[in-house]
């Protein structure tokens, strides 16, 4: 059976994440999502803690061992599984909605982009942590890689929460008020 024969590709409600956060790197989304996960009761999954699990060493490496098209085919099979196989909240890569098939399993979801501006980012993201697409002047790359993908964010959105200047928990508030989740 191919991931496409799966019942979740024949309706993609059927079954999945109660709540999927896209947006750029460093703007809470794992933050976020442990926290909705909590308030809901239920698990948490990220999907680049699934591709380091599956390739063994983390994003940066992969990145630089292997390059960016091969850490995106495994980022493609990490969301496309998850989605599947995952019915707590959900966090993506910032890249994973570049591509157009992860933009289709997302349609009727309940996505939520989370979005700063491009200082909130830099200071956020510093060089604190390996970010192979940060490497060379941040705040460029940053404004560059969201000219990309606010986009392809807006398209998968069903609702989009600013966490400039706000807490993760003020977040996570207004994400289920948004959704209308209700907790346990």
């Amino acid at each position: 059976m191919t991931a496409d024969d799966s019942p979740d590709a024949q309706d993609p409600t059927s079954r999945g994440p109660r709540v999927v956060l896209v947006g750029p790197m460093g703007v809470g989304k794992t933050t976020v999502g442990r926290l909705l996960a909590e308030r809901l009761g239920t698990e948490f999954r990220d999907t680049d803690e699934d591709v380091v699990a599956t390739a063994g060493k983390p994003v940066a490496e992969i990145f630089f061992d292997e390059g960016e098209d091969h850490f995106r085919a495994l980022e493609r099979q990490a969301v496309a599984t998850a989605l599947a196989e995952h019915d707590g909240v959900l966090a993506l890569g910032g890249g994973a909605v570049m591509a157009e098939e992860t933009r289709r399993r997302l349609a009727d979801r309940p996505v939520v982009l989370l979005t700063m501006d491009v200082a909130e980012a830099v200071r956020r993201t510093g060089l604190d942590a390996p970010r192979p697409l940060l490497a060379v002047n941040p705040r460029q790359q940053w404004r560059r890689l969201m000219e990309e993908r606010l986009p392809l964010y807006t398209e998968v959105a069903r609702v989009v929460v600013d966490t400039q200047g706000r807490t993760p928990e003020e977040v996570a508030e207004e994400i289920l008020g948004a959704l209308e989740l209700s907790r346990p």
